[in-house]
């Protein structure tokens, strides 16, 4: 069995009448990308500081634990195992790039030396070098975000919370944010990582929860959470009338548009389903001119389990 990064059974977490978690399950295998999504309030940076050991759960809660430590037992293990990069930036603006990185090495205990080593090669690695000895307070957003997760990556963590990394970062950011990422993972590092963006979570994440009113709504890949929602079809379009008509007989399940000669069979986009309809016409020798796949987004999947499902949203379409 995969070896899990991060195991929680019945996370929960109450202030007063207020229930954030109600029983969170999570499971996350080691060298993945998990993500967990929600509206703002559904609890995902209180998950992220409880399994951070930044707060402590409900003595209701089961058994937690990340990196193969007790979270109850032995919290200090799980720091030694862990960073954390918050959507507020740790950097001090006050001093230098590379101050900021040496405090970070004087943190972990490293020799003067090691500090040095360990601050050089983040700061070349996040494509700092050049900054490192400008204050923080005149490096732009961008700039500081990786300044921050290259301080966090200083203790050489194995397991990585990232609670929404790219917030208000521009687009370029965003996307050098999630190349480091990826990078992250592919040298052996696990990511928790919390966000707003499907877009994000869609690109990143080996596996998506998606977290309301403090349970689990859904779980799974990014395509076995569009599958949840209905109105995928494929669209099947002729130029050719007589082919149309094959086609509308091999395929009776199909919803016929005679004006523009296409046709609409109701699918959820899998290479299984694809491939069950191009097999039937096929079989009828018949090619469709323009075969083009509608799926549900993230956009439709997070609407639909947060409450949000009146919410107009325009699916994504691949040509194939």
């Amino acid at each position: 069995m995969t070896n899990l990064a991060i195991a929680a059974n019945g996370l929960r977490k109450s202030y007063g009448d207020k229930v954030v978690l109600d029983g969170v399950d999570l499971a996350v295998p080691e060298g993945t990308i998990f993500s967990l999504l929600g509206p703002n309030g559904a609890g995902k940076t209180t998950a992220v500081k409880i399994l951070s050991t930044l707060i402590s759960p409900d003595p209701a809660s089961g058994d937690i634990r990340v990196g193969g430590q007790d979270l109850a037992t032995d919290p200090q293990a799980v720091r030694a195992a862990i960073g954390v990069t918050g959507q507020f930036s740790a950097v001090d603006n006050l001093i230098t790039g590379e101050e900021n990185m040496l405090l970070m090495g004087d943190l972990h205990h490293l020799s003067k030396g090691e500090g040095r080593r360990t601050a050089a090669e983040l700061l070349e690695r996040f494509d700092l070098t050049d900054a490192a000895k400008k204050p923080a307070s005149t490096y732009s957003g961008g700039m500081k975000r990786r300044l921050d997760l290259a301080m966090t990556l200083v203790g050489n963590p194995r397991i990585i919370f990232l609670d929404e990394p790219t917030t208000g970062l521009d687009p370029r950011s965003r996307h050098n944010m999630w190349q480091i990422i990826r990078e992250l993972v592919s040298d052996g590092a696990t990511v928790f990582l919390t966000t707003q963006y499907l877009e994000e979570a869609d690109e990143l994440a080996d596996r998506i929860a998606v977290l309301n009113d403090g349970k689990i709504a859904a779980e799974g890949t990014a395509e076995e959470l569009k599958r949840l929602i209905p109105g995928g079809h494929v669209r099947l379009r002729f130029t050719d009338p007589a082919s149309y008509q094959s086609a509308a007989f091999a395929l009776r399940d199909a919803t016929r548009d005679d004006e523009s000669l296409a046709l609409r069979i109701p699918s959820d986009g899998s290479q299984r389903e694809l491939r069950s309809i191009l097999d039937r016409l096929d079989s009828a020798s018949i090619e469709a001119d323009e075969l083009t796949v509608h799926t549900p987004d993230l956009d439709d999947v997070f609407f639909a389990l947060t409450g949000g499902a009146g919410v107009p949203h325009q699916p994504k379409e691949a040509v194939r």
